[in-house]
C-alpha cells in the first residue's frame, strides 16, 4: 500500500512550485485534513492537506527545492506501514587519535633543534604529527634509540599536556536584543517577491489629486437606497470602476513585461482584469478582479466584496492571483495623504490611493474654496510606459472620479 505523493497543481497555469516546508516528518502518522506541506508559487503560499489517513515513509525532495508539477516528492503508506519505531539509545563510540596520512610527495620537515642549537632526534612522521597536533618536540621525551622521538611519543604528549588557557576577554556589555521570530511562509514569500520587484522593475511615479466632493455625495446617495438589495458602494469600488473605465479606453496599459525570452517580451493581456489589495489577518494580498474594466458598478461591488471575504477567510486559490496588469491599493482608511506603492511582480503598474482631505483651493477669481481631494500615486514600469502615456492613464482615472455619473453608465 505504498504510494507516491507528487507536487500538486494548484492552478491552471502552475508548472512548478517551491516546496517551502514539510509539516510531517518521515515515520510520522497523519490524518485526513492534516497539513502535509507548504507550497509556494509566484503568487501565493498554499498549505497542502492530506485527503486520507496514512504514514509518511520518506521525503524524496527536501524543503527549499523548486519542483515541477507531478514530480514525486515523498512516499506514504495508507495501512500504517513505515511508522517510525521508538529509537533505541546508542552507545557513544570511544574516540582515539587517528593516524595522520602522509602524502607520497610531501615535503619533509626540517629536523628541529633545541634553544642551545642541539639537534632533536625524531622520525619524519613524528615531526609531521607534532606539527599537526601543535606539540613542541623540545618538550617530548623520546622512547626510541638514543632518545629518538617517535609518533607514539608525540601522541602521548598531546594527550597529557595541560589544556591551553583561554585568552582574557573584555567584560561583556549587556545590550538590549530585539526578539527574533521566524516569518510566516506568506510573509517570506511577499518579502522575496517585492524585493525582486523593487530591484528588477524600473519604477517611476506620478502623483496627483482628484476632487471627489461629487463622488462622495454619489456614494452616499447610492447607499441610502437600502430597499434595493444592491451591495453597498465603497470608495474602493468607485476607484476600481474608474480604473476599469480608463483601462478600457487605453488598452495599451493592459500590458506586462516578460523576462523569460532573451531580451524580454511585451505581453498584451486585453482582458481588463484588475488586482485589488486586501488586508487580511495573514498579511496583505492582491487577488485579481476578473473583467473589472467591463463590469457595471453594482456587479463590480458584489464581485469585490466576495473576493475580499474569501481573502480574509484564507480561501483564495492560485487562479485568484493570475493575470492583471494593474492593482489598486487603497489605504485611505488609515489616514495617509499619498501612498507610493511597489508594483506587484508580474504586473506593470499599481495605483496607491490615500485619504480624502478637506483643503482650500483658489477659484477662478482667487477666492478660497473648500475642496475634498483624494491623493493618488501611480507607480509604473518604465520598460513599458513613458511619462506621457502613464500620465494620460492617471488623468483618465481622475476624470472618472471627478465626473462620477460616468461611472454609472454601461462600459
Amino acid at each position: 500500500m505504498v504510494r507516491e505523493l507528487v507536487m500538486p497543481k494548484l492552478g491552471l497555469t502552475m508548472t512548478e512550485g517551491v516546496l517551502a516546508e514539510w509539516r510531517v516528518s518521515p515515520g510520522q502518522p497523519f490524518r485526513s485534513g492534516d497539513v502535509l506541506l507548504v507550497v509556494e508559487t509566484d503568487k501565493i503560499a498554499s498549505e497542502v492537506e492530506a485527503d486520507s489517513d496514512g504514514v509518511l515513509i520518506e521525503t524524496t525532495i527536501p524543503a527549499g527545492e523548486t519542483v515541477a508539477v507531478g514530480t514525486p516528492i515523498a512516499r506514504w503508506s495508507a495501512d500504517g506501514a513505515g511508522a517510525a519505531p521508538a529509537p533505541e539509545p546508542a552507545e557513544a563510540p570511544v574516540a582515539k587519535p587517528a593516524p595522520t596520512p602522509v602524502a607520497a610527495n610531501a615535503r619533509p620537515l626540517p629536523a628541529p633543534v633545541r634553544a642551545n642549537g642541539e639537534r632533536i632526534l625524531s622520525t619524519p612522521l613524528a615531526r609531521r604529527r607534532a606539527e599537526g597536533l601543535g606539540v613542541d618536540l623540545a618538550m617530548v621525551a623520546g622512547s626510541g634509540p638514543r632518545g629518538r622521538i617517535k609518533v607514539a611519543d608525540v601522541e602521548a604528549a598531546a594527550q597529557t599536556r595541560p589544556a591551553p588557557q583561554p585568552a582574557p576577554q573584555a567584560p561583556k556589555v549587556e545590550a538590549s536584543v530585539a526578539e527574533r521570530s521566524k516569518p510566516t511562509t506568506l510573509q517570506a514569500t511577499v518579502a522575496r517577491r517585492l524585493t525582486a520587484a523593487k530591484r528588477d522593475v524600473p519604477h517611476f511615479y506620478l502623483a496627483a489629486e482628484a476632487e471627489v466632493t461629487e463622488l462622495a455625495a454619489l456614494r452616499d446617495r447610492l447607499n441610502a437606497d437600502t430597499e434595493s438589495g444592491l451591495p453597498r458602494i465603497s470608495m474602493t469600488h468607485l476607484v476600481l470602476t474608474a480604473v476599469g473605465r480608463a483601462l478600457a479606453a487605453m488598452p495599451e496599459m493592459d500590458r506586462v513585461w516578460d523576462d523569460e525570452p532573451p531580451g524580454g517580451a511585451i505581453l498584451a493581456l486585453g482582458r481588463g482584469d484588475i488586482g485589488m489589495a486586501v488586508d487580511t489577518p495573514r498579511g496583505l494580498v492582491a487577488p485579481v478582479l476578473r473583467g473589472a474594466a467591463t463590469l457595471p458598478l453594482d456587479r463590480l461591488a458584489a464581485e469585490a466584496a466576495s473576493l475580499t471575504r474569501r481573502a480574509r477567510d484564507g480561501r483564495l486559490t492560485e487562479e485568484d492571483f493570475q493575470g492583471g496588469a494593474v492593482t489598486v491599493s487603497n489605504a485611505g482608511m488609515h489616514n495617509v495623504t499619498y501612498m507610493t506603492s511597489i508594483i506587484n511582480p508580474g504586473q506593470s503598474s499599481i495605483l496607491g490611493v490615500g485619504s480624502v482631505r478637506s483643503v482650500f483651493r483658489p477659484d477662478d477669481a482667487g477666492a478660497p474654496v473648500l475642496k475634498r481631494e483624494l491623493g493618488l500615486v501611480l507607480s509604473a514600469d518604465h520598460r513599458l510606459f513613458d511619462g506621457v502615456t502613464a500620465l494620460a492613464f492617471l488623468n483618465r482615472i481622475i476624470a472618472g472620479l471627478e465626473r462620477p455619473l460616468r461611472l454609472l453608465r454601461a462600459p
